[in-house]
């Protein structure tokens, strides 16, 4: 009696039914025919079928180096990204998030690449949150592992929050800086969180106006825009401001209440603390005290001596349309970045 399929590799192969046709079974997704083998073709098929097998393991390897492969991962192997955007996410946030993942699974997985200095270890691109949830779930994570230089990840990870509309005004505008002072591009930078050169210039110019301690105290805000976060700056150009609201950073029950009442505190701290006056002498090159300048909170006087010289106050007050316009395109051009 012929023995059949002597070097067959599989147990899977099922006679043709009534009709004819070959029945199928599919396997790492790709469709392949299970027909009846003739003893003379034993051979030839089953070096067949280990081809294909060869081909489908390189297929899934190939997809797995693309990052086009979900696995699984342990989260004490993963750490954060080179530069985080997020700056702070409350643990009642991902308490919510953990009990919807434990509800329904991760539906979405995190994008991680291999550490580059750490073997066995990865660096979130995204998914931070998702990460922190299953974290406080103590399970797996699942991932899709990419190789990414660094200007990819940030490029990933800015695109995924755009896309997501994820992040507060100041997140994007802070994300933008930090990547900057990292000695990315800005034309990377543009390309991460989505705007234009003239957008991404004010963004930059208004986080330089406010000092990293505040903004990291305050976090996210999430209720407000540019223009609220540029009134603030405005308010802290005053020293004495300033220092009160860094004073305020350091007062331990500010730290408990949400980002939104943050913002609100400083804000209005700031707006209603008087300043001190400012006095000081403008003095010519011989010594001459010609100027008395004195600056309050919404005022800047200056009193000009006539004993010292009659017509300067006069040449000064004819020169004040000329002076408004050049302060008016150096103001311009600090914002516009051009």
């Amino acid at each position: 009696m012929a023995r059949k399929n002597l070097f067959s590799l599989d147990s899977d192969i099922a006679p043709a039914d009534n009709t004819g046709r070959a029945e199928t079974r599919p396997l790492a997704k790709l469709e392949r025919p299970i027909r009846r083998s003739s003893p003379v073709g034993a051979l030839s098929n089953t070096l067949g079928d280990i081809s294909q097998k060869a081909s489908r393991a390189d297929e899934l390897e190939r997809r797995l180096a693309e990052g086009q492969a979900v696995v699984e991962l342990d989260p004490a192997d993963i750490d954060a990204s080179i530069i985080v955007d997020r700056l702070a996410v409350s643990e009642e946030d991902i308490a919510i998030l953990a009990e919807q993942i434990r509800a329904a699974g991760q539906q979405v997985p995190i994008l991680v690449r291999p550490h580059p200095q750490q073997a066995g270890r990865y660096q979130v691109a995204y998914g931070h949150r998702r990460l922190a949830a299953v974290r406080m779930l103590n399970r797996h994570v699942k991932a899709v592992v990419r190789e990414l230089t660094d200007e990819q990840l940030v490029v990933s990870q800015g695109q995924e929050n755009n896309a997501r509309t994820d992040l507060s005004f100041i997140e994007r505008s802070y994300f933008a800086y930090r990547l900057e002072q990292r000695g990315f591009s800005r034309d990377l930078i543009m390309s991460a969180i989505g705007v234009d050169k003239a957008a991404l210039s004010r963004m930059i110019a208004l986080v330089e106006r406010l000092p990293a301690k505040l903004i990291e105290f305050i976090g996210s805000a999430p209720s407000f825009g540019r223009t609220r976060w540029a009134e603030l700056a405005d308010l802290l150009e005053n020293k004495t401001k300033k220092t009160k609201a860094l004073e305020a950073t350091s007062v331990p029950s500010n730290a408990s209440i949400s980002s939104d009442a943050r913002f609100q505190l400083i804000y209005d701290l700031v707006r209603h603390v008087k300043a001190k006056p400012r006095t000081m002498v403008w003095k010519t090159a011989n010594g001459a005290k010609a100027v008395r300048i004195s600056e309050t909170g919404d005022k800047l006087n200056l009193i000009f001596d006539k004993a010292i010289d009659p017509k300067f106050g006069a040449f000064v007050e004819g020169k004040l349309g000329t002076l408004y316009a050049e302060y008016m395109r150096s103001h311009s051009s600090t914002t516009s970045g051009e």
